[in-house]
């Protein structure tokens, strides 16, 4: 086996760096830039890429670019040269140049002529990454027309970094997989209307949902200074600290007794001077996993409920196709669930009483209910509110 040239040697000063940032960049928004920054440095390339997405005919995928590039330049190839880049599907593990992957085919190919060579890109040296989970990632690194080939050296360093990098990006995909899910969940908590207000172990305030900020903001009642809601009355005051101090200090024996339960759960009202319904609030600790360790993670919630608040409507043709209905039946049952009687009903839909009565004997038989108060509970307890 050939020895490799001194140079090539990889010292921890060289690559040290490097591991940090690949590591790093999976937290880091755009991911990897810094890390591919530091790789352009040390390879003395004109850019790197790395390709998270690869374009396609229906996307114009994502890539981490570096160096000095146009927007138009980028335009040109997830838009058309993507299709005739014969530099792609490489062999895992496999750091290569183009003319050694096509040979002197490769300064012929229309992807050279037509848009490398325009942007002064000569040397081409490329690694692919493929993963269990379907991600197919390319890190692409190019070099001028005056600049020197890639040697040994530079391909044994990008050699020792892809399992790193690999690695790193299977943690993104870990990371907006999470991200997704907790986008979602937080999103159809706030359709519901319920505000959350989440605390660390130590008490500082992490993160408030939208409803609770807009509840908060109206400072009827409860409001927030710093890390503390603050209450209109004391009575009512004293009380939502002492149900906020208990759930911190049940997050450590809910941990100690490895419950997975919800652990404390209390609930009171809070009395608003603008004589409007009382907010309901409900505090209770998240458990902690059975290696959590830091105490910046959420570890107790409070609820926030405003009885007066209005969810915003499902639409019409939602109501139609989620129960069977027809446009005038789902108008009906919209209207009744908001509350409106029979009558009223009628004649926001400008109809006769005996007609919104047929509609009704006909929503019944198509949603097996008997009586307009399960129709109503049947339209609240549906789906509908995540829509």
């Amino acid at each position: 086996m050939r020895a490799l040239p001194p140079e090539a040697v990889l010292t921890l000063e060289r690559v040290d760096p490097l591991l940090t940032a690949i590591y790093e960049g999976a937290t880091e928004s755009p991911p990897w830039r810094t890390a591919m920054e530091l790789l352009r440095d040390e390879l003395k390339a004109a850019h790197v890429t790395l390709i998270l997405r690869p374009p396609s005919s229906d996307s114009t995928g994502i890539m981490i670019n570096t160096g000095e590039i146009t927007r138009q330049g980028v335009e040109s190839y997830e838009s058309h040269f993507f299709a005739m880049d014969p530099f792609v599907r490489l062999n895992e593990g496999d750091v290569v140049t183009a003319e050694e992957l096509i040979g002197h085919a490769w300064l012929q190919s229309a992807v050279y002529q037509e848009y490398l060579k325009p942007l002064d890109i000569r040397h081409l040296l490329g690694a692919d990454i493929y993963t269990r989970e379907g991600i197919e990632c390319r890190l692409r690194v190019t070099r001028s027309h005056d600049a020197e080939p890639f040697s040994d050296a530079d391909k044994a360093l990008c050699r020792y970094l892809l399992p790193h990098l690999k690695r790193s990006i299977q943690t993104h995909a870990r990371f907006d997989f999470l991200e997704c899910e907790r986008k979602l969940f937080a999103g159809t908590v706030n359709r519901m209307l319920v505000g959350m207000v989440s605390y660390a172990q130590d008490g500082s305030i992490i993160e408030t949902s939208q409803e609770a900020r807009r509840i908060l903001a109206e400072k009827d009642g409860i409001w927030l200074t710093g890390d503390t809601l603050c209450v209109d009355s004391s009575q009512e005051s004293r009380e939502l600290q002492r149900m906020i101090r208990q759930a911190l200090s049940g997050t450590e024996s809910v941990a100690s007794d490895e419950n997975d339960g919800p652990g404390v759960v209390e609930a009171m009202s809070v009395s608003r001077p603008s004589g409007r319904s009382k907010l309901g609030v409900l505090v209770r600790t998240i458990p902690m996993g059975e290696y959590s360790e830091s105490r910046q993670r959420p570890a107790v919630v409070v609820f926030l409920r405003d009885p007066e608040s209005n969810a915003a409507q499902p639409s019409q043709e939602l109501v139609r196709r989620l129960f069977g209905l027809t446009r005038m039946e789902a108008q009906l049952a919209m209207l009744l669930a908001d509350g409106l009687t029979l009558d009223e009903a009628a004649e926001q839909m400008n109809v006769r009483r005996n007609t919104a009565r047929t509609h009704l004997r006909s929503i019944f038989c198509k949603t097996g209910v008997t009586r307009q108060t399960m129709l109503v509970r049947l339209m609240l307890n549906s789906v509908l509110s995540l829509g």
